[in-house]
Parts: C-alpha cells; structure tokens; sequence
C-alpha cells in the first residue's frame, strides 16, 4: 500500500532550489512512490510561497516553470477535504492546518523542515510521525 504523506510547503520549495532530499520527496510523489495529501489550506500556503519571488533567486526554475511542477504535483495530489478541526495546537498556530490534514487524509507521516515546530504538538495523535525528508526517503525504500 502507498504511503500517505503530507508534504510541508517548505520540502516543495526546496525542490525547486534543487535541494537533494526535498527535490527526491518531490520526485518519489510523482513516480507514485507515495501518495502527497493535499487541502485549501495547503494549496493557498503553496501558492502564496511561490509567489515569493526573492526565495527563488538561487533557483534553476523560473516562475513559470515552478507553477508548472506545482501544476504537476497537484494531479499527483489526493485531495482532502477536512472536516474536523483537530487543533494540535503547535507552536506556530500557521502549521496546525499540516497536522489536521494528515489526520483526515489517513496519512501516517508529515514531511518538513520544521521538525522543531511541527513535532511539538500538545493533542498527539499515535499513528502520525512527523519526519525530515532524509527519514522519509528511508521509510520509502524499505
């Protein structure tokens, strides 16, 4: 069975500055390898980073090119809708909505950078792990 997985905007924008880990997760998504979970809440996140063009000066892609991956992406997407406000209450109130949709779209794992932040949730929820893409890149293969 394919693993559901919530992938961090900040994995997606890595991939497209060409980060080794975060480009792999990318690539393990649209090859099927695992199953990203996408939202409303997730896609405006996504849509929102994009649009920063000063995160991408060191990128290979231009604007347009990286709304085409993230076109890409999307098709690879299951979309989930969330019905139920879980509130993990993390840190940062802004990063709740990963948690929430992970709990609704059944995925066992919430791949980020911000394993300080994301793993520091108060309601905890047995089956989820939050994980760097290095760790789930491992889980992957086995």
């Amino acid at each position: 069975m394919t693993q559901r997985v919530v992938v961090d905007t900040n994995i997606f924008v890595g991939a497209c500055l060409g980060q080794g880990a975060s480009h792999r997760i990318v690539a393990a998504c649209l090859r099927s390898e695992c199953l990203p979970l996408m939202s409303a809440a997730l896609f405006a996140e996504y849509e929102d980073v994009l649009g920063r063009a000063e995160l991408f000066k060191s990128s290979r892609l231009t604007p347009g090119e990286r709304g085409e991956l993230l076109d890409i992406f999307l098709a690879a997407c299951s979309w989930t809708r969330i019905y139920f406000a879980w509130r993990p209450n993390l840190p940062d109130e802004a990063d709740n909505h990963l948690v929430e949709l992970a709990v609704a779209g059944g995925a066992r794992f919430v791949v980020t950078r911000n394993l300080r932040d994301v793993a520091r949730m108060e309601r905890r929820f047995p089956e989820l792990r939050v994980v760097s893409p290095e760790d789930f890149l491992k889980e992957i293969k086995t």
